[in-house]
């Protein structure tokens, strides 16, 4: 019997999950768009009917009502937007107080979740060696509206956690079409160490979030895709 699936934010990553849908067991029961669904008003009992999990993939300023409607409403989300995470103590506590789950990223392609890990192992052994600096550089098609990128900035967090307290030099582009590269670089005197992601479309992303909204079905809490990857595995 397949799954009930919402798609909050139809746009091109929202068409893309639609498609992959049916391969990961979901039926696409509900869509909403910029028109249908401002300030996330049309979410209710009633368009969700019959939904088990909702993929929402919006922009920041809709992301944080969207998911504390979804929430109210007993849905568990996949949160696939960016530029929202300054509201993350918020979201935690409407998810608790409300019972239901979220699986939120910066990113939700499997790679990078994996170059997040190797990107903080690395820094951890530059931060010992104070002759490398270090930079952080991402480019993405021209409709992104964040920049520096979420994936970027997070990728930095993770070099300050991982001891690495010098300063790192971040710098966006965009430009056509691009689904996203980012890249690390740690540059002496001597030499040049460079680590770099690119996806080669939008489907990693795609197919990452539909994993996560089959694991959250069920689920309570709040969690970060790169905490349940090897749950997915």
């Amino acid at each position: 019997m397949s799954t009930g699936l919402a798609i909050v934010g139809y746009g091109k990553m929202g068409r893309l999950i639609e498609q992959l849908a049916p391969e990961y067991g979901f039926d696409v029961r509900a869509k909403f768009d910029a028109r249908n669904n401002p300030r996330g008003q049309a979410l209710s009992q009633q368009t969700l009917r019959g939904v088990d999990a909702a993929v929402e993939f919006t922009s920041p300023d809709a992301a944080p009502e969207n998911i504390r409607r979804l929430a109210a409403l007993g849905v568990n989300s996949v949160i696939g937007t960016t530029g929202w995470f300054d509201h993350l103590p918020a979201v935690r506590e409407t998810v608790a107080s409300n019972g239901t789950g979220v699986v939120w990223a910066p990113n939700f392609s499997v790679g990078v979740n994996l170059f997040f890990e190797a990107v903080a192992h690395t820094a951890a052994l530059f931060a010992k060696h104070g002759e490398y600096e270090a930079w952080g550089w991402e480019i993405h098609h021209s409709a992104k509206k964040d920049a520096p990128s979420g994936t970027l900035k997070k990728l930095a967090e993770d070099m300050r956690a991982n001891g690495y307290n010098r300063p790192v030099s971040l710098n966006s582009n965009r430009a056509g079409a691009h689904p996203g590269t980012h890249e690390i670089g740690f540059d002496s005197a001597a030499d040049t160490i460079t680590l770099r992601h690119t996806a080669r479309s939008r489907e990693g992303f795609a197919r990452g979030a539909l994993r996560a909204a089959r694991w959250v079905v069920g689920k309570k809490g709040l969690f970060e895709f790169r905490e349940i990857l090897s749950e997915l595995s």
